[in-house]
């Protein structure tokens, strides 16, 4: 019997084939270490559609949409190699190459003008012989942008995975009976006074002050972050050595019911592993300690904490002593308490780990 229904097979794949010069061409582009990821990215969907592969099997392979591979595929057998360049906004005919393209962004990740460290959309465009527009096109097609610059620093760990699987997991899985703290110092809190007065914000003005200071002495804020509530236990010291520690574990341990355990989060600072501090958690088995990995501080949400502290109070605060410091500092943790609010971590250690994996080879591929 023959079915009454014709099964759907979805719209036919574009069929592609390749010269030997596209071939090439697509290669470079696919290989090239600084080339702009996206460019890189759709030169390697059309030479793997070339090979003949379905759209389905060729964004498995690559990690990418299946759209996104019927997208460029079709693009390249409309327009060839210039179809891999992001089409021109409605109305407007196509006025730069792919050649003019990679140019640009062989260019601008491979080499400085002379006059500077970094180039400008002006200084491109006299180089290249496009608009300053065009230019600022390309960068914004392409995610370059010239003129930022961050840092970063990759942990060095070697117990890494270990540490950032232990550390999530105390996050998105608390065990019962138990209160986790985020614990951490920051230590030298400067109490600075400005040269002159701080000049208020007026209407079309805003707040003004002088660039030159005062210090008027070094505070430090013991700090412990509880996850599930956003409350914040505190001590105030003028030292942070493992004496000071010692003391503000002791706080902790008097601040939580006997019948909890106690999951501390911190990072590896030589202080927090003394022979004093580990024979005080042996006195107290209550206590489960969790290392963040070396140079990740990112990972103890006590550290966005006192972010907020930083840019609500202290950053742009003035203090003629520490005594008025450390009183407003005390005040602030106070009403923070009446409102505490804890932060959703949503990253699993997977996602964490994967996102390092893919940068660490990004960054290892553009040193090459």
């Amino acid at each position: 019997m023959v079915p009454w229904f014709v099964p759907r097979t979805g719209r036919p794949k574009a069929e592609l084939h390749l010269s030997e010069e596209e071939r090439a061409d697509l290669t470079r582009l696919a290989r090239r270490p600084k080339s702009a990821q996206a460019l890189a990215s759709r030169a390697r969907i059309v030479l793997a559609c070339s090979e003949g592969g379905s759209n389905q099997a060729v964004a498995a392979d690559l990690g990418v949409s299946v759209p996104t591979v019927g997208k460029w595929r079709r693009r390249f057998v409309a327009d060839r190699l210039d179809g891999l360049v992001d089409e021109p906004r409605s109305g407007r005919p196509a006025s730069i190459t792919l050649d003019q393209v990679e140019d640009v962004l062989v260019t601008t990740l491979e080499s400085t003008p002379a006059n500077a460290t970094h180039w400008s959309r002006a200084s491109m465009a006299k180089r290249s012989g496009l608009s300053r527009s065009t230019i600022g096109r390309i960068w914004a097609d392409f995610e370059l942008k010239p003129h930022l610059v961050d840092g970063f620093k990759m942990s060095s760990d070697p117990f890494l995975v270990d540490k950032v699987i232990d550390v999530v997991g105390l996050y998105h899985n608390p065990p019962e009976d138990a209160v986790v703290f985020c614990v951490d110092e920051k230590s030298q809190i400067q109490a600075l006074d400005r040269s002159h007065p701080v000049l208020p914000m007026m209407p079309g003005m805003p707040e003004r002050r002088t660039h030159d200071y005062r210090r008027n002495g070094v505070t430090s804020l013991f700090a412990a972050f509880n996850i599930s509530d956003g409350t914040v236990i505190t001590e105030v010291r003028r030292r942070h050595r493992a004496v000071e520690y010692q003391k503000f574990l002791t706080a902790i341990d008097k601040a939580v019911p006997d019948d909890l355990d106690v999951h501390i989060v911190v990072d590896n600072l030589s202080t927090h592993k003394t022979p004093a501090i580990k024979a005080w958690l042996a006195r107290h088995p209550r206590f489960h300690v969790h290392f963040t990995p070396t140079g990740s501080s990112w990972i103890n949400q006590v550290e966005r904490w006192f972010s907020y502290l930083t840019t609500q109070l202290l950053q742009r605060g003035v203090y003629k002593n520490v005594q008025n410091l450390e009183k407003d500092i005390r005040n602030w943790i106070v009403l923070w308490n009446a409102d505490p609010k804890p932060f959703v971590w949503t990253k699993t250690a997977e996602d964490i780990l994967n996102s390092l994996a893919k940068y660490l080879k990004r960054t290892l591929d553009a040193g090459h």
